[in-house]
Order: structure tokens, then C-alpha cells, then sequence
């Protein structure tokens, strides 16, 4: 983990998601700006993540308030799974997350930066913290860039995976934006 007086650092991994994306950029800023002396945040980008966030225009926003950010070019590079190998980051933080990231992750399929980062995090006993778009059955409303409101049918199945990943070790399922502040809080408060 990080060196005395070092800041510690958190992976944050984007993918093709826009299912609260505004939000959940507006929430890691807040929290990078809060804990800007002891933490450092560092985002990967997956190719479907990157898309979304320039549909969505936050990629210049990212790179405003992030000192790192990394956009995928295969499921190796950048090298995340390497370092959270070594333990290079307190926590691989993936919000918000498809439900094919998700399905991967539930499935083992290292074939794609973010799904080989989780699975190495969990081999490596890296906390690892998804927020998916897709965690119950039903039907949703999310906002489209425009703000537009678009409904989806969450499918049984996404749901199913899920609830794969609350029952893997050191994997631990988030809902909303607002649950990432608790996750800094529980680990950096105080310090």
C-alpha cells in the first residue's frame, strides 16, 4: 500500500454506462476535492466507457479534476491488473458499471480491462467496489445527455449476476453515487 506521508491511491474504473454517470462523476469530484491530501484518485477508462462519457461530454471534465486518466487498449493495457497485483491502490472502485461488465466479473472472463482488474483485485485481496446499473428486476428511468428521461427493463438474469458478485470475497455492491462517499469515509476518515 502506499508509502508514510504518500497519498493512497484508488483506481476508479468507467464503463459504457451513462445509467447515473453524471452523477457519479459529480460525486467522485466532490470526494477527490475532500480528500485531496491523503488520496489520488486514478481513472480507467474501458473503449465503451469512453464513448459514454464523450456522449455524455464529462471527458474533459475527468481530466479537469483527475491528474490520471487512462483509456483502454486491451484487457492489459494500461497495466491496472498489475498493479492491483502489487497492491498499488486501497481499492478498485467500478461505477457505474454495464451489466456485461458485471456478467463478466460474475462469470470470471478477464477479457477487458475493468473485468481483468476486478478479477485480479479479488485474487489479490484488493477490495474491490461496483455500483451496477442493472441490481434488480423492474423497470428504471435514467437521464439521456439531453435530459430526456429513457426507460429500461432491468432483465432477470443482470439481476442474478449481481447478487453473483455480493457473494465473491472482497467484492462489495454499491447502489447509489452517494454510498461511494461512505466507502471513503469508512477508510480514510481521520487520517
Amino acid at each position: 500500500m502506499a508509502r508514510e506521508g504518500a497519498k493512497r491511491k484508488i483506481a476508479w474504473g468507467i464503463t459504457g454506462s451513462g445509467d447515473r454517470i453524471v452523477e457519479t462523476v459529480e460525486a467522485m469530484i466532490e470526494l477527490q476535492k475532500q480528500y485531496d491530501e491523503i488520496v489520488d484518485v486514478r481513472v480507467f477508462v474501458s473503449k465503451a466507457g469512453e464513448q459514454v462519457i464523450k456522449y455524455y461530454k464529462l471527458f474533459n471534465t475527468l481530466e479537469k479534476h483527475f491528474d490520471k486518466v487512462w483509456v483502454e487498449i486491451n484487457a492489459n493495457s494500461p497495466f491496472l491488473a498489475g498493479q492491483l497485483q502489487v497492491k498499488r491502490y486501497e481499492f478498485l472502485l467500478l461505477a457505474p458499471t454495464t451489466s456485461n461488465t458485471v456478467a463478466k466479473i460474475a462469470l470470471g472472463l478477464a477479457d477487458s480491462l475493468l473485468s481483468n482488474a476486478a478479477i485480479m483485485a479479488q485474487k489479490a485481496f484488493v477490495p474491490t467496489y461496483i455500483m451496477p446499473c442493472d441490481y434488480k428486476p423492474g423497470i428504471i428511468s435514467t437521464l439521456l445527455p439531453d435530459g430526456s428521461e429513457m426507460k429500461l427493463r432491468i432483465r432477470k438474469g443482470d439481476a442474478q449476476h449481481v447478487q453473483s458478485l455480493r457473494a465473491m470475497d472482497d467484492v462489495f455492491v454499491i447502489e447509489t453515487p452517494q454510498e461511494i462517499a461512505s466507502v471513503f469515509e469508512k477508510l480514510f476518515a481521520g487520517r
